[in-house]
């Protein structure tokens, strides 16, 4: 979600996206201000700045907030929060892999923070989940930081790749039965816009997949107001290279907004709460906080509004012509 500036009210200094606003004169009243768009932010209360470092390919910071736990802020926008990362995880993973008849094989693109390898490994099935982030920044600062994931680093069933995931799955010679997109959301000049095109997923990720595979990815802000900014966009773009594409979308407090997901394969889909939880039991290690066949059948159905959008929408992303959310990337701060 948007842009972090480090300032005490004396005076300014930029150094990202967001704004970090401290009264120098008082240890409570430190916020974090996401800048949504130009006319509009979202601030909360913080505990300190855990880390801060730009990368060679991101700003970073890692918050400790005051109403969301830790928070993974990532040029400028945020990425996760401690307290309800669960419903943002739980919404990317389950679906695909509950989809699926036997799913044994996970390629998780970006993840870094490890909630996602997290939530794949809960399921009985999987023999292996490859999770390739390009920054080892952040994999490092989680893997030290967010200790909810620390059992699912440790993991002998994970295979974690610090590389380019568009490299990455061109020199891999195994195919997968689930490919995740948990990347930054598309911003100007930041390092993940081209993995939303359709020339990446027609050409790389869908030959990687094994038949009956599905792709699912984070699909952005998806709320009346948002969701004509990259979620219709990326919905399209996936509906050129797949057969059977579903859209659906969940409020992530943190996020203060709706947000989208997209899964898509050459198989259809059969979602019938019955099915979905009769496979929740079978298949799955420990409790769901937020999904069950219920939650995930009404997350499919939109609004009229959204669903208009998602029917109409003729954007297709290409390289030279994506659709960014609010904000700046590392890459282009540095040409400005």
């Amino acid at each position: 979600m948007g842009e972090a500036v480090m300032f005490p009210l004396t005076f300014d200094h930029h150094e990202s996206n967001g704004i970090i606003a401290e009264n120098m004169n008082r240890d409570d009243d430190s916020w974090f201000e996401e800048v949504i768009d130009d006319d509009l932010k979202w601030s909360f209360a913080l505990n300190s700045v855990l880390h801060k470092v730009i990368s060679e390919y991101q700003d970073i910071v890692l918050l400790d907030t005051k109403r969301f736990g830790k928070a993974l802020v990532i040029d400028g926008k945020m990425q996760s929060a401690e307290s309800d990362e669960f419903i943002y995880h739980e919404c990317l993973i389950h679906p695909p892999l509950l989809s699926h008849p036997n799913p044994k094989a996970v390629f998780i693109m970006g993840g870094g923070e490890g909630s996602t390898a997290r939530e794949a490994l809960k399921h009985k099935s999987i023999e292996k989940v490859v999770m390739c982030d390009i920054d080892q920044e952040v994999v490092a600062f989680c893997r030290e930081h967010l200790t909810a994931n620390k059992e699912a680093f440790c993991n002998k069933k994970l295979d974690l790749v610090i590389n380019d995931a568009k490299i990455e799955l061109e020199e891999r010679k195994e195919k997968f039965d689930i490919i995740v997109g948990d990347l930054a959301d598309p911003v100007e000049g930041g390092p993940c816009y081209q993995l939303y095109t359709k020339s990446f997923y027609q050409q790389i990720l869908k030959p990687k997949l094994n038949p009956n595979g599905i792709f699912v990815t984070q699909a952005g802000p998806a709320g009346v107001f948002t969701h004509h900014e990259v979620f219709s966009s990326i919905h399209n773009t996936i509906k050129q290279v797949f057969k059977y594409v579903v859209a659906y979308t969940a409020h992530v407090p943190s996020f203060a907004d709706e947000w989208g997901w997209v899964m898509a394969s050459d198989a259809p889909f059969s979602i019938e709460e019955g099915k979905i939880d009769k496979k929740i039991r079978e298949t799955i290690n420990g409790e769901l906080l937020y999904l069950d066949g219920a939650s995930f059948c009404s997350l499919t159905i939109l609004n009229k509004m959204v669903s208009s959008t998602l029917k109409n929408e003729t954007h297709v992303y290409t390289e030279d012509n994506a659709r960014f959310i609010h904000g700046q990337g590392v890459g282009k701060k540095c040409n400005l």
